[in-house]
């Protein structure tokens, strides 16, 4: 895969100190810089991503589109990780009884090219996330 630079996303939160505890204690994401009361910064497995205060904020309308069998919310962010984080994390969301699960731990499309480890969640403020690993990371974009 070639060099790739982090990504940032920016996505609104209703309250900041949920979003903290999800995003530095549930996933495990180092804190950055961070306008108190305002924005606080995440290294999200190498990524920027900013939990923005938006007091207004209504659960994000989603759509769902069928991918597999399941309901895949949309939109929706995360990372694609090896198989060794995405199992970490997993348990580390298993065992955290406040997870919201969209779609549990599963594989999707077994024994086709793309074949993938994937689960979708729920932050705090209703924001999808969905993260994955592929055994083989060249399959990231096999047709």
């Amino acid at each position: 895969m070639p060099d790739i630079r982090p990504f940032h996303l920016a996505f609104p939160v209703d309250d900041l100190d949920a979003a903290r505890h999800f995003y530095g204690t549930v996933l495990g994401c180092p804190q950055g810089r961070e306008a108190p009361g305002v924005w606080i910064d995440y290294d999200l497995f190498g990524h920027q991503i900013v939990a923005h205060r938006d007091p207004a904020h209504a659960r994000p309308i989603r759509a769902e589109n069928a991918v597999d069998g399941d309901a895949v919310p949309v939109p929706h962010f995360g990372v694609v990780l090896t198989l060794s984080q995405f199992d970490e994390l997993a348990q580390r969301l298993e065992a955290d009884a406040g997870t919201q699960w969209i779609i549990k731990p599963r594989t999707r499309f077994a024994g086709e090219p793309g074949e993938q480890r994937t689960m979708f969640f729920l932050d705090p403020a209703g924001n999808a996330l969905e993260f994955k690993a592929f055994a083989d990371d060249a399959a990231l974009f096999a047709t």
